[in-house]
């Protein structure tokens, strides 16, 4: 059976999220609190049959006037200048280092690192008091070397150590157009260097330029330290992304975000998408290092429930009595950006079982089903991609386009745009695999740094669309 068929299988079986319809402590949804608002994608699963669920555990980050109080920043900015950069590169890197400036405050900390075969600290962290001088700092970097990107992200992260405090948005901003060739470069050293700067909430954003840069590298160095990762085709996109990207550190409204899931014993929890966490007997527990004002951050879960769990009692008359069933505690802990102190957040997700078919489908939340569809494409895509790498174009292309037709088929299900979305950017896939006939051709690495920004960003919810 082929693994999109097996998710399918999944999904066809019954596929729940996890979730709170009533969470203990819940805030107005204008409060300046992330709302634990998860809703379970079926409040009636099928009663007396062992079957395969998904849980999910939603997040949301309260809204944040963009003249409002915000958290201040602590940024390092860490430019690739090595001799790859030439040209219209360089030029618009530093156009889009010093736009992002005028988005800063007197009191945000920043720090300029630029590498090639060697890393110099250009400007030191320090409040951004003077704008003009740190422009002109960047407007003299000129490219040439090697590129010892490792040593960057480390001087980097020192001069964001500085100031490092909970009460700071720590962010390392790195852009790169080549393959790390100076010091430690395989994306498991840089994974693991993510996940030590994660411990200290710091978040690695990474940018890759062209077709140069090494996606798995890259996107292990965001995924594992919490940030976000872009494939960038063309330098005048700099700009844009780089105000994206600081638009984001800027909207930070929690970060520290500790979420603990309890699963009652009788049922296993089988597997969590999306997010790295660890599961421990019945304990799943995962860290989402920052939330933006707006957005939805969600954890989604596979779980088994037993057919003897899966129980419906009936009274005399023969008739089933509905009675909710634990499915999980959930607890929260963060640090609050705006009032700059540690918050909790608390509660129980429960659902009832019937022997209606009619039941259990007319209970179904369209929007969380739609987030597990993503997650399960997301993987999906992943196993393309490893065609892809062992030179499989052809296999590749099909299970891009099946893909794209399991998320067409869920979108009108779940009435979904966000699955439209993602199935046209699947369709993107394959169009630039048309073709080809290498995997080394610059199509096929176009096409892989495409899957693999698709893959970040769906896994992550990169995207600051909230969801309801």
């Amino acid at each position: 059976m082929s693994g999109l068929h097996r998710n399918l299988a999944a999904l066809a079986a019954l596929l729940i999220v996890f979730s709170t319809e009533k969470v203990q402590g819940i805030e107005p949804a204008d409060a300046q609190k992330l709302a634990l608002n998860a809703m379970p994608g079926f409040s009636i699963l099928k009663a007396d049959q062992k079957q395969q669920a998904w849980l999910r555990v939603g997040l949301t980050g309260f809204h944040l006037p963009r003249e409002g109080t915000r958290a201040p920043i602590n940024v390092a900015i860490v430019l690739d200048r090595s001799g790859s950069m030439q040209g219209e590169k360089i030029q618009r890197a530093r156009e889009a280092a010093i736009g992002a400036l005028d988005l800063l405050g007197a009191d945000d900390i920043v720090s300029i690192i630029a590498y090639d075969s060697d890393v110099n600290v250009l400007v030191p962290a320090t409040k951004l008091t003077d704008k003009e001088h740190v422009a002109g700092i960047i407007r003299a970097i000129q490219p040439g070397g090697n590129t010892a990107l490792f040593g960057g992200v480390s001087k980097g992260a020192a001069e964001v150590r500085k100031f490092i405090d909970d009460k700071h948005v720590n962010r390392i901003i790195l852009l790169s157009d080549g393959l790390a060739n100076v010091g430690p470069s395989s994306p498991g050293e840089l994974g693991d260097l993510g996940a030590s700067m994660k411990k200290e909430n710091i978040s690695v954003s990474t940018l890759g330029l062209g077709l140069g840069y090494n996606e798995d590298l890259m996107v292990q160095l965001a995924g594992k330290s919490g940030g976000n990762h872009q494939f960038i085709e063309d330098a005048s996109e700099l700009a844009g992304i780089f105000r994206r990207e600081f638009d984001d550190v800027l909207s930070v409204v929690a970060q520290g975000v500790d979420v603990t899931v309890e699963i009652p014993e009788g049922i296993r929890p089988v597997r969590v998408l999306g997010n790295a966490a660890d599961i421990n007997g019945q304990s799943v527990v995962t860290r989402l290092s920052q939330v933006y004002s707006d957005q939805q951050k969600h954890v989604v879960i596979e779980v088994e429930i037993p057919a003897d769990l899966a129980h419906v009692a009936v009274d005399s008359a023969g008739a089933e009595i509905t009675k909710p069933s634990l499915l999980a505690s959930v607890s929260v802990s963060y640090m609050n950006m705006v009032t700059t102190s540690i918050e909790r957040l608390t509660g129980e997700v429960s659902v009832s079982f019937s022997s209606s078919d009619e039941k259990v489908n007319a209970s179904v939340n369209k929007g969380v089903m739609a987030d597990v569809v993503a997650l399960v494409a997301s993987e999906q895509n992943k196993l393309a991609t490893d065609l892809l790498d062992r030179g499989d174009i052809m296999g590749c292309r099909k299970s891009l386009e099946a893909n794209a037709l399991f998320l067409d088929l869920n979108a009108e299900k779940f009435e979904s745009e966000t699955l439209n979305e993602l199935a046209r950017e699947n369709r993107d896939q394959v169009q630039r695999l048309q073709g080809v006939t290498s995997n080394s051709a610059p199509a096929a690495q176009s096409a892989r740094k495409s899957m693999r920004g698709y893959q970040y960003e769906s896994d992550s919810q990169q995207s600051k669309t909230a969801k309801p």
